[in-house]
């Protein structure tokens, strides 16, 4: 049987100072997490399962580093963490997987539910790609050469899971082992095996490689791509017959699609030889998607995102075009402010507020429309005041549209800082719109 190796998010140096993750209710993320790490590490070990135990001063990349010298076939790797939310109510348990990876999806849900069972007064927030990270990505689930998870127990800021953690903190232990173990007996290590790749679909004259169900392609065809990796170290490369290969998922931020052709059980990768204005970020311009593609991507993060608001993507491609908006900008944005209308924050379903947009008068809640199609305007037109200099087409409904420099922020990059306080704010947009490409097979040449 395989290993378990596992690691406490947070504790390490980050940029020379001590990381403590998440931080309240008199505690950090990282002590409550290091804890945690501690009491499954001894579950695991009475059943006899050898667990390598991730030192705690050591940065992610660090950790990554680690993990990848001394992982070997058939061993599993979980990070554990704390969410947090500046609304105390926000709760729940997450696991997160590499996206587009149907073992390691499995793996996840495996987990997720051994965790419930052993403390079902936990709430799932359900076994999600990582590619619904705030930033896109876990680099703990895409840079390790074993198979890998990251789960988010609870959220520190919410004062029942809090509870759970300290009063149910060996249950929640025992859950994950018990995951932890029939991961290693339901999914043994299964040899490389050799796949087709598949480019702008035309069959790639070299094979890939299948490892522990992810696809990696040779380094000369990313070279071929125009796509220079050889010195990103935060890339996972193998050697395999003599050649080196990276993980195709890694080539995600560099606008190619990742998918698989299970038919010809070949890896397809979809480049966008000329990076459109969207994806630049630019915010005036013409939406590329229809109104079944925003709702399927929305869809792939939340499945019962569309129950209150069925027709928020026409309302979107609607107003966006009536401005001049780029409507896949505005509703990428969208998704980042809601989570996908879970409305996560502080805004609530019932004001129409898809932007997070301030009301006057300092409402702390923000500000509140009368129906979702006045509230996608007010959207749209805060973002028009932002990057462009033009009139209004319809009355003005954005209570904030006066106070916005005119032109100052024609890109999502330019919104970090300014509408959001979080200086990657326009970083995740971005990745929103990627995504939303992605899922709508746009993303290709």
């Amino acid at each position: 049987m395989g290993r378990v190796l596992i690691s406490a998010g947070h504790g390490g140096y980050e940029n020379g100072v001590i990381d403590p993750g998440i931080v309240a209710a008199g505690t950090t993320e990282a002590r409550e997490m290091i804890w945690l790490r501690e009491a499954t590490a001894q579950v695991l070990q009475k059943r006899g399962i050898e667990v390598l135990m991730v030192p705690d001063d050591l940065s992610l990349q660090q950790s990554i580093a680690w993990i990848n010298a001394r992982g070997k076939a058939g061993d599993v790797a979980l990070e554990i963490h704390l969410d947090g939310s500046s609304n105390p109510s926000v709760r729940g348990t997450t696991v997160y997987f590499i996206a587009n990876n149907q073992t390691r999806q499995a793996q996840a849900e495996l987990l997720l539910q051994s965790l419930l069972a052993q403390v079902p007064q936990l709430q799932s927030r359900g076994a999600l790609p990582d590619t619904a990270a705030g930033l896109g990505q876990r680099a703990f689930c895409r840079q390790l050469t074993v198979p890998s998870l990251l789960s988010e127990v609870g959220f520190l800021t919410n004062p029942t899971d809090f509870a759970l953690l300290k009063n149910q903190g060996w249950a929640i232990a025992n859950g994950l082992a018990n995951g932890l173990a029939q991961i290693l007996i339901n999914f043994p290590a299964v040899p490389y095996t050799s796949i087709g790749i598949i480019v702008n679909n035309q069959l790639y004259p070299e094979r890939g490689v299948l490892i522990s169900g992810n696809a990696y392609i040779p380094i000369n065809l990313v070279d071929r791509l125009g796509i220079n990796v050889a010195q990103n170290t935060q890339i996972v490369r193998v050697r395999y017959q003599n050649v080196v290969h990276i993980k195709a998922a890694d080539l995600r931020p560099f606008n190619v699609a990742i998918g698989w052709d299970n038919t010809r059980r070949a890896v397809t990768l979809r480049t966008a030889l000329m990076v459109s204005n969207t994806l630049k970020g630019e915010i005036m311009g013409l939406g590329s998607t229809s109104d079944t593609q925003m709702l399927l991507f929305l869809k792939t993060f939340n499945l019962s995102a569309i129950n209150l608001f069925p027709d928020l993507p026409t309302l979107y491609r609607e107003e966006g075009i009536r401005e001049g908006v780029n409507f896949d900008v505005a509703f990428a944005q969208m998704c980042v402010e809601t989570d996908f209308l879970r409305f996560s924050g502080i805004v609530k379903p019932s004001q129409n507020n898809f932007g997070g947009l301030g009301a006057l008068g300092g409402n702390p809640e923000g500000a509140s429309f009368s129906s979702a199609r006045l509230g996608v305007r007010a959207h749209i037109q805060h973002l028009k005041a932002y990057a462009s200099t033009n009139a209004l087409v319809n009355p003005v409904v954005d209570p904030r549209f006066s106070f916005v420099p005119r032109g100052i922020a024609p890109t999502v990059s330019l919104l970090s800082g300014r509408w959001d306080a979080d200086l990657n704010y326009g970083d995740k947009i971005l990745s929103r719109i990627k995504q939303l490409y992605e899922v709508s097979g746009l993303l290709s040449a």
